[in-house]
C-alpha cells in the first residue's frame, strides 16, 4: 500500500521527490489555448469587471476587446502545473506566493507556454520529512511559428515536497527462534546408538474399572 508521504499531489504513487527537485531544473508545463466561453464565465463568476466580462465596453477601450481576469490566467497556470508536475510529484501544500505579476493582457484564442523553474531547495525545519522549493512559473505568449512573443504572467512561490521514502531492511529471524525445536527435528526420540523407542502405549477410554493394557508390564512380568 503506498503511504501518504509517497503519493503525488493528485493520489497517485508519486515517481518524484524533494531530492528529484535540483535548483537549475526546468520543467515544460505545455502549452494552453485560452477558451473564450471558459474565459469569460470565469469573469461572470469570479471577477466581473467590465473590461472582462462586456465586450462592447472593452471593444471601445483602450483594451481594444475583452481581456481574460488575471485570476484565469493564473487558474491556467496552476492546472499546467498540476497536471504535468504535482501528478508526477510527492506534493505537500504550499506555504504561498511571493510573487505574481500579469505582464501583459491575455485573451481568447492565446497560446500560451507554461514552464516551472527551480530556484532553491532545502529541507524543512518545520515540517520534518518534507523539503522546501522555491520555485518560479512564467507564462509566455506563443506566436503563429511557435516562437515566444511575449511573458504574459510570472509568478514565485514555494511548495512542500516529501523526501524519499528509505526502503526498511528486511529484518532477519532470530536464529534461536528460527531453530526447530527439539521435539520437531527428525530423529529426535532416536537414542544415540538405539532403535527408535516405540511410543508409550493408549489407553481406551474407562467407565471406571482397570482397562487391561496388551503388552504392559504387567502382561509379561514373568517372560
Amino acid at each position: 500500500m503506498t503511504t501518504p508521504d509517497a503519493r503525488s499531489g493528485t493520489g497517485r504513487p508519486a515517481e518524484l521527490f524533494f531530492e528529484d527537485l535540483v535548483p537549475g531544473l526546468t520543467v515544460d508545463l505545455g502549452v494552453v489555448t485560452v477558451d473564450a466561453d471558459e474565459m469569460v464565465a470565469f469573469a461572470r463568476r469570479f471577477d466581473p469587471q467590465w473590461y472582462h466580462v462586456d465586450p462592447d465596453l472593452a471593444a471601445a477601450s483602450r483594451h481594444g476587446g475583452l481581456i481574460a481576469s488575471g485570476f484565469y490566467t493564473v487558474s491556467l497556470f496552476m492546472r499546467a502545473y498540476v497536471d504535468h508536475l504535482l501528478s508526477r510529484a510527492a506534493a505537500d501544500a504550499s506555504p504561498g506566493l511571493e510573487e505574481l505579476r500579469w505582464l501583459a493582457p491575455v485573451r481568447a484564442g492565446d497560446r500560451l507556454a507554461v514552464r516551472v523553474d527551480v530556484m532553491g531547495a532545502r529541507p524543512s525545519t518545520a515540517r520534518p520529512g518534507l523539503g522546501t522549493v522555491s520555485l518560479t512559473g512564467t507564462m509566455l505568449r506563443l506566436g503563429p511559428d511557435d516562437r515566444p512573443e511575449q511573458e504574459v504572467l510570472r509568478t514565485r512561490f514555494r511548495g512542500w515536497f516529501a523526501v524519499r521514502p528509505v526502503e526498511a531492511d528486511p529484518v532477519e529471524a532470530d536464529p534461536v527462534e528460527a531453530a526447530p525445536a527439539d521435539a520437531d527435528r527428525p530423529g529426535a526420540d532416536r537414542p544415540a546408538d538405539g532403535p527408535i523407542a516405540a511410543d508409550p502405549p493408549t489407553a481406551a477410554p474407562s467407565d471406571g474399572d482397570p482397562t487391561e493394557i496388551s503388552g504392559s508390564a504387567e502382561a509379561h512380568r514373568h517372560d
